[in-house]
């Protein structure tokens, strides 16, 4: 895994040592252990990192936003203007959008998320009733499509941000699968259920909802997205996609194939690992 994030090194563009913080927060069941790729990427890149580690089996979605992001801003002991960013996985962006809906964040502050459940995922309404669900905890069971579920109800943050979802379903996925999720998903998370409307960019990659993380073009797409708040465009319009002009990820209906926007217009009116 490690080996993904050394490998980037030539392709990373570096910075002088950055003022910047940058907080990693891992997806539900996970460790930062999870974050570490990613974290030693922008390492390389010159930021500040804290890679924030939290009970995500434990507690419901505000006590860990409300607890672990601010214990992780103040790691970052950032001057109270300068814009400090996030790189979160699944769950972890969900946090991030709940803490901000009582808190602000300097002017220029980014967040990439990676396999978000920005409406929901739908592996939860199968579910969310049965027995053995309980073991993924309170925060697992917030994180259904309808409009009683959390992300339903999250309003707009102010931070720039950048989605990557992936569109390959990994093998443990498709045996959860039997109420199986709209195509294309990364196994937890559909691509529609990813986007929403005030995102600056958007990117569908070829990937799982767990090896995104440690994907070394992702990694690249990351650091490009909070130095300048786009992602780079794909060489392989066949494989990874991004568009000038959303058209319809995240309205929690159909949908093409991992297209993005800047400046989204349609993305996501509607409902990690989940």
């Amino acid at each position: 895994m490690l080996a993904a994030a050394f490998a980037l090194a030539p392709s990373i563009e570096t910075f002088a040592q950055s003022e910047t913080c940058v907080i990693l927060l891992h997806g539900l069941g996970r460790t930062p252990l999870s974050m570490l790729p990613l974290k030693f990427a922008l390492d390389l890149a010159g930021y500040r990192t804290v890679n924030q580690g939290y009970p995500s089996l434990v507690q419901p979605v505000e006590e860990l936003a409300g607890t672990h992001v601010a214990e992780a801003l103040a790691k970052c002991a950032s001057a109270p203007d300068a814009p400090v960013h996030f790189v979160a996985h699944s769950l972890g962006g969900i946090l991030v959008r709940q803490y901000l809906q009582d808190h602000e964040v300097p002017d220029g502050s980014r967040m990439v998320m990676l396999g978000p459940p920005n409406h929901g995922s739908e592996l939860v309404d199968e579910f969310a009733d049965d027995p053995w669900f309980t073991v993924m905890g309170p925060a697992a069971l917030q994180l259904g499509t309808g409009n009683s579920g959390l992300p339903a109800n999250l309003e707009p943050v102010n931070l720039e941000i950048g989605i990557i979802a992936g569109t390959r379903t990994s093998f443990d996925a498709l045996l959860l699968q039997s109420a199986p999720l709209p195509e294309p998903n990364d196994g937890k998370v559909s691509l529609d259920s990813a986007g929403l409307p005030e995102m600056q960019d958007f990117l569908a990659v070829d990937e799982t909802h767990t090896f995104i993380l440690t994907d070394g073009d992702v990694m690249e797409q990351v650091v490009a997205f909070l130095a300048d708040g786009r992602f780079l465009p794909a060489e392989n319009e066949g494989e990874d996609e991004r568009g000038g002009e959303s058209e319809d990820h995240g309205e929690g209906g159909g949908g093409g194939e991992g297209h993005g926007g800047g400046e989204s217009e349609d993305h996501g009116q509607g409902e990690d690992d989940a």
